[in-house]
Formats: structure tokens, C-alpha cells, sequence
């Protein structure tokens, strides 16, 4: 039976009518047109579909569009500045090359900010756990880590020198 949702998504009002069994991932990419947020593996395994759901890392394929009714959501396409500027830890993975095909980065890079939110100066053991509930199956994760190191200066106000040291 349709319902409506209402959500803020990147800062913006969003008001939808859904089936009670939508997805959030499946509202976000085909109600709403934000293809960032992927679907890897529907079983809540890869981490590819991590989004913020009233601040905290959630994995949209494990989440009902209901759930998320009045709550401020935010995708990857939500995280660089309205100019362009992309958000500290985007521009890690860029710089220290954390990504090679880029599936599972917009995934990684939002349970990195969520990480990095709630763990200011995270160890290179504590990022490596922190990201468990992502998989890329192309890099082997030692770039997606040092460019967590670096986003993570870069989010306290530091430069990303160090971690490419």
C-alpha cells in the first residue's frame, strides 16, 4: 500500500510517495535520482550503500524509506560544498589514490566520515576496523587507509602531507 515520506536529503525537502517496502537506497536512486549510493549487495555485506541518516552511517539497504520519514539525510552527492569543494575526506581518497574501479568508494568515504566524526584521531588499527562492514575487492585497502589517515587530519583542520609521507 503506497504512503508518503517526507526527509530532508542533502540539505534539500523531499516528499515521495513509496510502497511500504521501498528501500531507502531504492528511494534515494530511483525516487530521487541520487545514483552515488550503490547497491552491491542487497544482503548488507559490502557497505557500498552507506549513507548518514540523522548523522550516524547507516546501510540504506537494510533501512525502509519509512524509517527514514522526517529524518535529514545525507548521500555522497551531499557532502562536497554547493561550489563544488569537495568535503576533506573525498579529496583524501582522490589525493592518496583510495579507489581504483570506485563502487564501493562512496560507501567507504561516508563510514569514513562517520568514523572520523565520532573518532577525531583514529590509529591505522582503528580505521581498519572502523570500515570492517566495507568490501572492496580491488585495492586491498592500503590506500583506502592511508587516505582515511589523511582525511581525517584534514577534517581537524591539519593538511594530508603526513599520511602521504
Amino acid at each position: 500500500m503506497p504512503c508518503t515520506v517526507s526527509m530532508t536529503v542533502n540539505g534539500k525537502a523531499v516528499s515521495r510517495e513509496v510502497e511500504e517496502r521501498t528501500l531507502l537506497v531504492t528511494f534515494l536512486r530511483d525516487q530521487i535520482g541520487l545514483t552515488g549510493t550503490h547497491v552491491g549487495c542487497d544482503t548488507s555485506q559490502c557497505g557500498a550503500c552507506v549513507v548518514h541518516v540523522d548523522g550516524r552511517s547507516v546501510k540504506s539497504c537494510t533501512m525502509l524509506a519509512v524509517q527514514a520519514d522526517g529524518a535529514a539525510v545525507t548521500t555522497i552527492e551531499g557532502l562536497a560544498a554547493a561550489d563544488g569543494t569537495l568535503h576533506p575526506m573525498q579529496a583524501a581518497f582522490r589525493e592518496h589514490h583510495g579507489l581504483q574501479c570506485g563502487f564501493c568508494t562512496p560507501g567507504m568515504v561516508m563510514s569514513a566520515v562517520d568514523l572520523v566524526t565520532n573518532h577525531p584521531s583514529p590509529t591505522e588499527q582503528e580505521v581498519r576496523e572502523g570500515l570492517e562492514g566495507n568490501i572492496c575487492r580491488c585495492t586491498g585497502y592500503h590506500n583506502i587507509v592511508k587516505a582515511v589517515m589523511a582525511g581525517a587530519e584534514a577534517m581537524q583542520g591539519g593538511t594530508m602531507k603526513a599520511a602521504a609521507e
